[in-house]
C-alpha cells in the first residue's frame, strides 16, 4: 500500500500531518464540507468514578464550541455501577444516550456499536478514563475542517507505567513498518473521523487499534494530532503486556484485508507456484535418472519431497481460488441489518438500531 506523507494547511501552529494513501493532486483543492454536529463515542467498561467529571468536562467544552453535539456511551459489559449512574445521567440531560451490551465483547464491538447510533457529520473517539483531555476537542475538529477524514491523537507525553508504554512503542513502530501509515500511536483512542468513514470501516475483533490502517486502505485522508495525556485518577488499566501478541494476530489480519482482501490468489498463488514448479520439476529429475539410467528413485528422500511441494502448492492454489471466489461473492449487493449485542439503553431513538454496519 503506497504511502505518501503531506501537511494539511490552515490548522496552526499545531497542525496536524498527514499520513495517507496517496492521492491525486486535486483532491486537496476540493471544498471541505465544515462541521456542523458532533457525536461523541465513549466506549466504558468498569469507569465508574469517572463518569461524572466525563460528562461535565465534555458537557463544558461543547458548550464552548457552540457546535449540536451528541455524547453516546456504551457500557461494555461492566460490573461496577456505572449503568445505574448513566441512567441517572441521561434523565438530566437529553444530549447523553446510554447503551450497555449483555457482556464484555471487547472495545472494537463497543465502537461499532457507537458508530451505529452516531448520526452528526463528526464522529469522536475517546476513552472514559479522563486522561483524554475534552479541551482538545476544538483541535480535532479544526483539524476535519482542515481537510482531514481521520484525525488520530498522538500521546507525545504519557501517564502511563512502563508496563503499557513500552509494549505500545514496540506495537507502533512495526504497525508503521508493515503498514506504511506513518502514525506515532496507533492505540490512542482519541481519535475524530468523517461520518463517511465511520460507516464504511468494518470494526470487529480488536481492530479497533488499526482504524487509520483500514481507512486508509479506502482512500480516507488521516492525520494525527498530537493531544494532552493526564494521569488515571480512578479505576486501573486494562492493557499491557498480554496484548501484544493479539495486537500483532490482528496486524496480520489487517494487512491482509487491506492489501489482498480484493486479490487473494496474489498472496497465495505465488508461493503456490513456486512450490509446485519446484516440486514438479524435482519429479522430472528423478523420472530423467529412472529412464536413462536406471536408478532405483522409490526410497530415494527426494521422490518424497517432490510430492509433497507438490501436493502443498495444489493446496496454496486451491485456497487463493476459494479466496477469489469469497471476493466475488462479497461484491453482491445485500443488504446488512445491524445487530448489536444491546440488551438495553437510554435515550437513543429506536430508529438509530437499524443501520448498515459492518458487524
Amino acid at each position: 500500500m503506497g504511502i505518501s506523507a503531506d501537511v494539511i494547511g490552515g490548522v496552526a501552529p499545531a497542525a496536524p500531518t498527514m499520513a495517507g494513501v496517496a492521492q491525486p493532486a486535486a483532491r486537496a483543492a476540493e471544498p471541505v464540507e465544515p462541521v456542523r454536529g458532533v457525536s461523541i463515542v465513549v466506549p466504558i467498561y468498569n469507569e465508574e468514578g469517572n463518569l461524572r467529571e466525563l460528562h461535565r468536562q465534555i458537557a463544558t467544552e461543547m458548550g464552548n464550541l457552540d457546535l449540536p453535539f451528541e455524547l453516546i456511551v456504551v457500557d461494555d459489559g461492566s460490573t461496577d455501577g456505572g449503568w445505574a449512574l448513566l441512567r441517572d445521567l441521561a434523565a438530566t440531560d437529553s444530549r447523553l444516550m446510554a447503551v450497555r451490551h449483555r457482556r464484555n465483547f471487547g472495545k472494537a464491538r463497543a465502537l461499532a456499536t457507537g458508530f451505529a447510533v452516531a448520526r452528526h457529520d463528526l464522529v469522536v473517539t475517546m476513552d472514559g478514563d479522563l486522561q483524554d483531555d475534552p479541551a482538545e476537542l476544538r483541535r480535532f475538529v479544526a483539524a476535519i475542517d482542515a481537510g482531514a477524514d481521520l484525525v488520530s491523537g498522538w500521546k507525545q507525553k504519557r501517564h502511563d507505567p512502563l508496563g503499557k508504554t513500552l509494549p505500545s512503542k514496540l506495537f507502533n513502530a512495526v504497525v508503521r513498518h508493515v503498514s506504511g501509515v506513518q502514525l506515532n500511536d496507533f492505540n490512542c483512542g482519541f481519535k475524530a473521523y468523517r461520518l463517511e468513514v465511520v460507516r464504511t470501516i468494518r470494526l470487529y475483533g480488536e481492530l479497533h487499534r488499526f482504524t487509520p490502517v483500514l481507512a486508509g486502505a479506502e482512500g480516507f485522508r488521516i492525520a494525527e494530532l498530537p493531544v494532552t495525556h493526564h494521569p488515571r485518577r480512578w479505576g486501573q488499566s486494562k492493557y499491557g503486556w498480554s496484548r501484544l501478541p493479539k495486537g500483532f494476530l490482528d496486524l496480520l489480519t489487517v494487512t491482509f484485508i487491506t492489501k489482498y482482501r480484493q486479490r487473494p490468489m496474489h498472496l497465495l498463488g505465488l508461493p503456490g507456484l513456486i512450490t509446485m514448479t519446484v516440486g514438479i520439476l524435482i519429479g522430472l529429475w528423478l523420472t530423467g535418472e529412472k529412464l536413462i539410467a536406471g536408478s532405483a528413485i522409490g526410497g530415494r528422500p527426494l521422490l518424497l519431497l517432490a510430492v509433497l511441494l507438490v501436493v502443498i502448492g495444489a493446496q496454496f492454489f486451491g485456497l487463493g481460488l476459494l479466496g477469489e471466489l469469497l471476493a466475488h461473492a462479497a461484491h453482491e449487493p445485500e443488504r446488512t441489518i445491524w445487530r448489536a449485542p444491546v440488551r438495553d439503553a437510554v435515550g437513543v431513538p429506536p430508529d438509530r438500531f437499524v443501520a448498515t454496519t459492518g458487524e
